[in-house]
């Protein structure tokens, strides 16, 4: 039971489950977390196989929705780059997540082509859900890149979509359990996030003052390992490069966002974007991040200090 008066909170935190619509068996574990207070925001991937189940499953539970920009995995949601266009290779599959980066270092990307699929999969948010997306970021992180970013910004700007995702973690370059490989990919995507701070913050777009999830995936999650990511989470403060402000006496919370990629193990032809569930979708580490989410625990701590799960649209 919460205490009818919340003293001011110090963490306002919005748990956002990414790849919603991934599978049905995704589909279920996210809305069984955000049922238990685990997550309180998703973000949907319009081009995956239970997209239009997603949708549906959020608004009959009322759950905050945004967009999982999608330039890595799967097909084009817009029809005219689903024949012939630079963002696919020849068997009609976007690039990969390593791929995308090849082709776009190698300046083999179209712009225009990005920009296409953007609003193409806005419109079809929209049409699956009924509104816009209240905030809008990149599955592996592909809105952060350069180029991509730009084109990004002009987007939600156009669209006024208010809030995105900048993946700087605190604490990610002291963490031993992660492997060389994952690290220098993340150290990678650290660089490119601070890089797109000037470019989202020209176009008027706001994100939290903090971003946790990279060093809490898969096997990695852990109640202690959250406890640790909050509390460099609240060392760090509300920093001087994000858009939250606060004219307040009390100090101000600090905002922050988790990525968490909750759900049940997919079946093994089960889903995915066009081109079947991934292993990282088919392993245990879903149902792991689920359980750790919904532990009693977890949400005790919360309470203890002084955490409140919110979702974009309450920032």
């Amino acid at each position: 039971m919460r205490p009818a008066i919340m003293p001011q909170p110090r963490i306002m935190l919005v748990v956002t489950g990414d790849d919603f619509g991934y599978c049905p068996r995704r589909n279920q574990g996210i809305v069984d977390c955000f049922q238990a207070g685990g997550i309180s925001n998703v973000s949907l991937l319009v081009n995956a196989s239970a997209a239009k189940e997603a949708a549906d499953l959020a608004k009959r539970h009322n759950i905050p929705i945004g967009l999982h920009a999608n330039l890595s995995e799967g097909i084009p949601v817009c029809q005219s780059l689903q024949q012939a266009s630079t963002l696919i290779n020849q068997h009609g599959f976007f690039h990969g997540k390593m791929g995308f980066r090849q082709a776009l270092e190698r300046g083999q990307l179209s712009m225009k082509q990005v920009e296409l699929e953007l609003r193409a999969q806005v419109r079809l948010f929209r049409e699956l859900t009924g509104h816009l997306p209240h905030h809008m970021d990149g599955h592996q992180h592909v809105h952060v890149l350069p180029k991509v970013r730009e084109v990004f910004a002009q987007v939600l700007s156009d669209l006024r979509i208010p809030y995105t995702r900048v993946p700087v973690e605190p604490g990610l370059h002291d963490c031993p359990w992660l492997p060389a490989h994952l690290q220098s990919f993340y150290t990678q995507v650290e660089k490119d996030a601070l890089d797109s701070i000037p470019v989202f913050a020209r176009y008027g777009i706001r994100w939290p003052d903090i971003y946790l999830g990279l060093t809490t995936m898969g096997q990695n999650m852990s109640v202690p390992n959250i406890q640790r990511a909050l509390s460099h989470a609240l060392a760090a403060g509300p920093s001087g490069t994000t858009s939250s402000s606060a004219s307040d006496s009390n100090p101000p919370a600090v905002t922050v966002e988790l990525m968490v990629h909750p759900g049940y193990p997919s079946h093994p032809q089960e889903g995915g974007c066009g081109d079947g569930p991934d292993d990282f979708s088919k392993s245990a580490d879903r149902q792991h991040e689920l359980s750790v989410l919904r532990d009693p625990s977890l949400l005790a701590l919360y309470s203890q200090e002084r955490v409140q799960l919110c979702a974009f649209k309450d920032l």
